[in-house]
């Protein structure tokens, strides 16, 4: 957003956004209509994916404890799409909600209090930065995380599923060279991610006393043991 209010010509490419409509960086996917374009990674569309996972790994899971930052203006749709998914499955969503640095305590302590039986993180920069505080406090509390990214598998949480992030980078490079070449980012329709990697992390799965389905490790992109 600060590069978007500094210029207007200058062109901008965004190799992995949340919602560039919904944040207001572009007009639409097909015709941003600016100076900005590039991929979505499809954070919020992926909610209901990243449920079914969950369910799968903790089948007795009723409850689901929702981390996000509620002032990234890329996730405003993400809370009714979230809960649509989780609808449909039969989940009931608990919202816990951050916007800085100071809310984490808080809503950690609201979330130990409701007690649910798994917990999904929507990452974002915010989120990020505070992984390991996040994925300590799921360990603490023995609940069962599903995350965005594998980073936060790697660091303990217990699984992730997104769009992958080499992919975004790799496809940003197209666009790069067609704006060197003289191509307009208002005439380059943003991109929608189509690669998407699942991460499990076996040994947080043993901690937790889950049996991680052997169709899922089958067709899991990283195993960590």
């Amino acid at each position: 957003m600060a590069a978007k209010n500094a210029t207007t010509t200058i062109p901008i490419l965004i190799p992995h956004a949340i919602d560039p409509v919904g944040a207001g960086l572009v007009a639409s996917l097909a015709h941003p209509g600016g100076n900005i374009t590039g991929g979505t990674l499809l954070q919020a569309e992926l909610s209901r994916k990243r449920l079914e996972l969950l369910k799968e790994l903790v089948p007795k899971a009723a409850r689901t404890a929702l981390l996000w930052n509620a002032g990234n203006l890329a996730y405003a749709h993400a809370w009714d799409e979230t809960e649509g998914a989780a609808q449909k499955l039969g989940l009931t969503l608990q919202a816990s909600e951050v916007r800085g640095p100071n809310d984490f305590q808080p809503a950690f302590a609201a979330i130990a209090q409701e007690r649910p039986d798994a917990l999904l993180v929507l990452e974002d920069a915010l989120t990020i930065q505070h992984r390991k505080e996040i994925v300590g406090f799921a360990l603490q509390h023995r609940l069962p995380s599903s995350f965005v990214g594998d980073e936060a598998v790697k660091a303990g949480g217990l699984m992730s599923y997104g769009s992958s992030w080499p992919d975004a980078f790799r496809r940003a490079a197209t666009f790069v060279d067609k704006i060197l070449k003289g191509a307009k980012p208002a005439d380059l329709p943003v991109e929608r991610a189509t690669k998407f990697e699942l991460a499990i992390n076996l040994k947080t799965a043993n901690a937790l006393g889950l049996t991680v389905p052997p169709t899922l490790i089958a067709v899991a992109d990283e195993v960590i043991e």
